[in-house]
């Protein structure tokens, strides 16, 4: 592995340490928007990470949710979400994770994604494979959606005339459908084959770039909602074991504008 996904892991893995060790003890909570907020332990584990990064890579641009942007350019682009999952860290619930996600040249080319509740590492890296403690992993080789477990986009409330309709088409066709309130549990899952495919109206980049490496490296594949590539400033997005990508995009496209 190159020094940069070294980096990516032990970055994530210290925040993660962090997370679980201070699980339970939160300070304070910000208000950032209509039921969205972050913890002072998402700015911490987030200023964790970027200090590792602009220690070895100081000229690497950094996109952070807590943050924002800084140096964004056409090179090397690191893309964080210190904790994933943050209403169910608030609550207690313990389905959260750290995402990392690297870019050059405006091309995903790997991705780290760590679960410390059950020290979980997976980590992808362009034409490298994709891995979960080592172990090497593969998305699930379902072709019948009658037979997929799936997972959809908790936020309705943003919404609802359109997922509430997708929802219920999706719900006809597959066998069930979970919620995780975490976009890297159920990135992780799709690319090790737990679930078939995941779709999600309104994750932001941080949300979902630790997982883009990791699910294309494991023989899946991530779409924007439309169908179109999906890059850092995309926002939704379909993940899949690649093989029912396209039925799935038929059936999400039918209600956006």
């Amino acid at each position: 592995m190159s020094d940069m996904i070294n980096l990516g892991i032990d970055a994530a893995r210290e925040a993660g340490k962090f997370l679980l060790e201070n699980f339970g003890k939160i300070k304070s909570i910000d208000k950032k928007g209509d039921r969205n907020f972050a913890t002072n332990l998402d700015k911490e584990a987030e200023g964790m990470i970027i200090d590792k990064i602009k220690t070895r890579f100081p000229d690497h641009g950094i996109i952070a949710e807590e943050s924002g942007s800084n140096g964004v350019s056409d090179g090397y682009l690191w893309i964080i979400d210190p904790l994933d999952g943050t209403h169910n860290f608030m609550r207690d619930i313990n389905i959260f994770g750290v995402s990392i996600g690297l870019v050059y040249k405006k091309e995903f080319i790997a991705g780290v994604i760590y679960m410390p509740k059950d020290d979980e590492l997976y980590v992808g890296e362009k034409s490298q494979g994709a891995y979960k403690n080592g172990r090497k992993i593969h998305v699930s080789e379902n072709n019948s959606l009658k037979e997929c477990s799936i997972s959809f986009d908790s936020s309705i409330r943003y919404s609802s005339e359109v997922m509430l309709k997708v929802l219920d088409d999706l719900a006809k066709e597959v066998f069930n459908i979970r919620m995780f309130g975490s976009s890297v549990r159920q990135l992780s899952y799709v690319a090790e084959g737990k679930l078939d495919f995941a779709v999600e109206f309104h994750d932001r980049p941080w949300d979902f770039s630790g997982g883009v490496s990791i699910i294309e490296e494991a023989g899946g594949r991530l779409s924007a909602l439309r169908g179109g590539i999906l890059t850092y400033e995309t926002i939704g997005y379909i993940a899949s074991n690649s093989i029912i990508h396209d039925k799935v995009q038929d059936i999400v496209s039918v209600y956006l504008k």
